[in-house]
């Protein structure tokens, strides 16, 4: 049994959303952490499924894990903390009990040379919004509000295609098997969410812009999401997209002006990359001057992608409003910040908002429609974030892993079910 009384495990619940029932056919083992010991699941237990939903009708976290053909969650009775990883992967100065000691490390990504240079961000309050005085100023930029933020580490740059397409291709399994190195436990549990990566793409995704060196794009927010899941389970550190929130209180760094730098877009030249000066493409990170706080390209090369869905009015936050998020509930108009190479300065304001939509996808060939690439955003990519304070399981899945409606590649459910 997964879960008993003697040892105060609670049993775990195993629900599907299945494309069609014959998807659930016999997996490989499954390891899970749970209150920081690691339950194997297995097809057993997969196929048990139904009576394990009616022994345990109690819980509230859950930890959505993308397994090739169905989405399984699980769901553990009253878990205060997050479930500790069984076997972190060491990154130097990467822990921190406080803010005070918060420091910039870089995350390796094991078996390859990428990493994620990381900047410690410290908490705070601000303005959020911009002042009807603003030039250029949209009316779903207000009303300006105060908003309280919880320290994190973001990533200096933005999300490159040296890191991601370690997952989206499965690059450290390859350089694994070459080398003949035995998969070790975060291995195991990081490949759950490469057995849910993304189908190969009908075309070269970089639209021959560059891959080393230079940002990730065209991906949804679910490719995204899905991105920190397994990195998260790669490192033993959890890492996420950051909210719109904290993404303009990162991107402001204590400032109150139009941009980090000041009021006059005449100075974005030393700052960003955008349609003036991009000479129509995205450029390598990291080149232009940072932020007060040393983050690179908040202003243009890609827009980035935060958690939160778009509202005219941030969601009603109400002032003093802490680590606030307005959960997704539509599949479009979900928010990202920043501008992109390939938009006007006033794209590239600290408090800009631009709207995801279905002409992103538009070019899409494939029917369905790819769940993971945009075809037509050339110009979004994403960084992340690692709050100091890691939430329980039960606040991931109430709110910072949350997202609806739930998708499901059914492409990869057929090949899945080819293989096996």
């Amino acid at each position: 049994m997964i879960g008993s009384k003697r040892d105060n495990i609670p049993p775990l619940r195993l629900c599907f959303h299945l494309p069609r029932p014959d998807l659930c056919r016999q997996t490989n083992s499954l390891a899970v952490p749970c209150r920081g010991e690691v339950v194997l699941i297995n097809s057993k237990h997969l196929m048990k499924a139904s009576s394990f939903f009616h022994q345990n009708r109690g819980g509230v976290a859950a930890v959505f894990l993308r397994l090739a053909t169905f989405s399984l969650v699980l769901t553990a009775a009253s878990l205060a903390v997050a479930a500790p990883h069984p076997d972190p992967l060491p990154a130097p100065g990467s822990e921190a009990a406080s803010e005070a000691e918060m420091k910039p490390y870089a995350e390796p990504i094991e078996h390859t040379p990428a990493k994620i240079e990381m900047v410690p961000i410290p908490g705070g309050k601000f303005l959020m919004g911009s002042p009807e005085s603003e030039a250029d100023r949209n009316d779903d930029e207000g009303p300006r509000h105060e908003v309280e933020i919880s320290p994190f580490w973001m990533s200096k740059c933005e999300i490159t295609w040296d890191a991601y397409e370690v997952w989206m291709s499965d690059l450290d399994i390859v350089r694994r098997q070459v080398f003949n190195v035995a998969p070790n436990t975060r291995d195991k549990l990081a490949e759950v969410f490469q057995l849910s990566r993304p189908t190969k793409p009908y075309t070269d995704m970089s639209f021959g812009m560059g891959k080393r060196g230079y940002p990730a794009i065209c991906m949804s927010q679910h490719a995204a999401r899905t991105f920190c899941q397994w990195l998260s389970a790669k490192t033993g550190r959890y890492y996420r997209l950051p909210t719109e929130a904290e993404w303009e209180y990162a991107c402001r760094a204590g400032t109150t002006t139009a941009y980090s730098f000041g009021d006059d877009p005449a100075q974005l030249d030393d700052y960003a990359w955008y349609e003036e000066n991009s000479n129509e493409k995205y450029q390598k990170v990291g080149q232009k001057q940072p932020n007060p706080w040393g983050l690179y390209d908040m202003h243009g090369n890609v827009a980035e992608w935060v958690l939160d869905q778009h509202t005219e009015d941030y969601g009603n936050h109400k002032d003093a409003a802490k680590d606030p998020l307005v959960i997704p509930t539509e599949l479009w108009g979900r928010v990202v910040r920043g501008g992109g190479w390939s938009n006007s300065p006033k794209r590239l304001r600290s408090a800009a908002r631009q709207v995801s939509e279905e002409q992103w996808i538009e070019q899409d060939p494939q029917v369905p429609q790819s769940i993971w690439y945009l075809t037509d955003a050339h110009h979004v990519g994403f960084r992340i974030v690692r709050p100091l304070t890691e939430p329980s399981d039960a606040e991931k899945a109430a709110k910072w892993d949350k997202s609806e409606p739930v998708q499901v590649d059914r492409d990869n459910a057929a090949n899945w079910m080819k293989d096996h």
